[in-house]
């Protein structure tokens, strides 16, 4: 035990030490408080980085085909980083999915719900985009559904339930645009709404991807398949809107 004197001699110190210790504490947590929290921003960055490259190497060449090597080069970071912002590829993998989908799909609804002239409408507008040249070889911001495929039976559990209810939802919207054309009042049309929205959609993805499939191979092939689909789509658009009842004129 320290003499009673000595102890007394050292009370004012010890005050005076530890105030001054709690103002250094105090401005190392607000240092570490700002390192954290670029840490945190910086952390997000990177994730987005990855998923960003990771999304459009899937798109272009499809999952199974790119490693992780090769994924995080891209992004601009090393292998062994990948593993502090995701467990496995499959949570890469359904995380890309659920971004671009929703992405997607937001895009979509935006172009759905733009205003339109009165030469057309805007189901028309969207069936003349989805089958065009320029929509197909728009691999990296085209539809996500579009671009994913031929992925998705071979995904996990994760991703393939945001593609699902990514395809779902875009059937839906495709379902308002054809209600909003006025072309579901045709004479003797016994499908629902959502039966003639799978149909179309389905119609105009397969021959999107078909076209995709030989754009480099067969170019006039690719082009052929989109125009004729296109002609098609369209003139049965026009032959429902011809049987559709006109309005009665009043008297």
């Amino acid at each position: 035990m320290l003499p009673c004197v000595e102890l007394r001699a050292r009370i004012p110190t010890t005050i005076i030490d530890c105030k001054r210790n709690c103002d250094v504490l105090a401005r190392w947590q607000q240092f570490e408080e700002q390192a954290l929290g670029v840490s945190r921003e910086q952390a997000a960055e990177n994730r987005r980085a990855i998923v960003a490259a990771a999304t459009r190497l899937f798109r272009e060449r499809g999952v199974e085909a790119v490693g992780l090597s090769e994924l995080m080069k891209h992004a601009g970071f090393t292998q062994g980083g990948f593993y502090n912002h995701f467990a496995s590829k499959a949570d890469l993998v359904a995380e890309v999915l659920a971004s671009a989908i929703a992405e997607g799909n937001a895009e979509f609804a935006k172009f759905a719900r733009a205003p339109v002239d009165e030469s057309t409408t805007a189901l028309r507008r969207y069936i003349n985009w989805y089958l065009s040249q320029a929509h197909r070889d728009d691999i990296d911001h085209g539809c996500p559904v579009t671009g994913f495929a031929g992925d998705a039976p071979r995904l996990g559990a994760g991703a393939q339930s945001h593609f699902a209810g990514g395809l779902d939802d875009q059937i839906t919207i495709l379902a308002g645009l054809i209600a909003e054309s006025g072309s579901l009042a045709a004479a003797g049309e016994r499908r629902t709404l959502r039966e003639r929205a799978i149909s179309l959609h389905c119609e105009m993805l397969g021959a999107l991807v078909l076209s995709r499939s030989v754009a480099q191979a067969a170019p006039a092939l690719s082009n052929e398949i989109l125009e004729n689909v296109h002609r098609h789509v369209l003139a049965s658009l026009d032959e429902r809107l011809s049987q559709a009842p006109k309005p009665r004129k009043k008297h």
